[in-house]
């Protein structure tokens, strides 16, 4: 048996009529640009988080990009960020001139919130958690510390699209949260899109020109800004995803159930929920092992796909060699880089996949 770490199709199999008559209905409008769509969506998606404003733009990337511009931050700030991340997380800083300060996770994958005090200096503007994998961060706590210092948030919801901590949506507790609906997302599109939500309003206008030449009215730029902008294509289908994500993310949250009861070898540590008031949403089911090459070629030999979320720790990725971290100073990401593997998690998973892999991991 051959098992992918994701197989996209079968997710589009499930609604494929839905989607087609999305994709022709937009066709057919001639109108493909930041259209009745795009603000449809947006009203949608604002809504479905419990925020009062969404912008739709080009990816998770240009959302957080976007939202550190937008917040004022720049050259000579400081901005907390999880030394466990995806680069993008770190670009969005860097893009705008400021300096990521790198914090331990917690046993979760998430921001330590006992660490951030200890990293906040006289530049510090930002803490900018990151919801890694699907499961929230100690949302209160990074709340209470921002609320202390006078920082903002922003959080990065990539990979967290209908996760919740005590009962709030992730993106809707800081001055912004930001979402990539990259195809592999679960509110994945079919190609590149993301969004910022926020209950500000005035970051919320600032967004929306920053995201479209820094224009409010079309040759008259305010500001200097990019092109970022959601197409209608991308608008409609999420709209329809959007209908069912909370479906999708049951069936990915019983797949995991699955694994969690299954798979019994004591090699392996299986990812932990931070408490009974959060909701772990799997965009990745991530485990731990020591012998991480052997197992994942031990896997690749019997036809399962893993995937490594992430090999290298940004404070040692080649392009930030300039901020002057050295292999050591971040002994727990570190750590992680190296145990870390993502197993085959995929909407229209079958059962008898899902007994292959925990009955091939069981062998090992």
């Amino acid at each position: 048996m051959n098992i992918d770490l994701t197989f996209l199709d079968r997710q589009y199999k499930l609604y494929q009529q839905e989607y087609e008559d999305a994709l022709l209905r937009v066709m057919r409008s001639g109108w493909y640009i930041l259209g009745p769509e795009v603000e449809a969506f947006e009203n949608e998606f604002a809504a479905y988080v419990g925020c009062k404003y969404c912008v739709g733009v080009n990816s998770g990337l240009d959302a957080l990009t976007l939202s550190i511009n937008a917040l004022g931050i720049g050259a000579g700030d400081e901005v907390l960020v999880p030394a466990n991340t995806y680069i993008a997380t770190v670009l969005a800083i860097t893009k705008n001139g400021a300096k990521p300060v790198f914090v331990e996770p917690d046993v979760y994958y998430g921001i330590d919130a006992d660490r951030i005090e200890a990293a906040i200096t006289k530049k510090t503007k930002a803490i900018m958690p990151v919801h890694l994998y699907g499961q929230a961060c100690e949302m209160d706590k990074i709340m209470n510390i921002a609320d202390k210092y006078n920082l903002r948030v922003v959080e990065d919801c990539a990979q967290s699209h209908g996760a919740k901590y005590k009962g709030t949506m992730t993106g809707a507790f800081g001055n912004a949260g930001c979402f990539s609906f990259y195809p592999t997302k679960n509110l994945g599109a079919f190609g590149d899109a993301g969004a910022v939500v926020t209950d500000d309003e005035e970051l919320y206008k600032k967004l929306k020109m920053l995201r479209n030449y820094g224009s409010e009215k079309k040759y008259h730029n305010h500001i200097e800004g990019v092109n970022s902008r959601m197409d209608e294509m991308q608008a409609a289908l999420l709209r329809v995803k959007l209908l069912h994500l909370e479906k999708l993310n049951c069936e990915r949250i019983e797949i995991a159930d699955y694994y969690n009861r299954e798979i019994k070898n004591p090699a392996i540590q299986l990812p932990a929920i931070r408490c009974s008031e959060t909701n772990h949403v799997y965009h990745q089911y991530v485990i731990r092992i020591k012998n991480r090459s052997k197992f994942q070629q031990y896997l690749a030999d019997n036809g399962i796909k893993t995937m490594i979320h992430y090999p290298v720790p940004p404070h040692l990725a080649e392009c930030y060699r300039y901020l002057g971290y050295k292999k050591g100073e971040l002994p727990t990401a570190e750590k992680y880089a190296e145990e870390v593997l993502s197993l085959p998690m995929f909407n229209g998973m079958a059962e008898d996949e899902m007994m292959y892999v925990v009955k091939v991991i069981n062998g090992f």
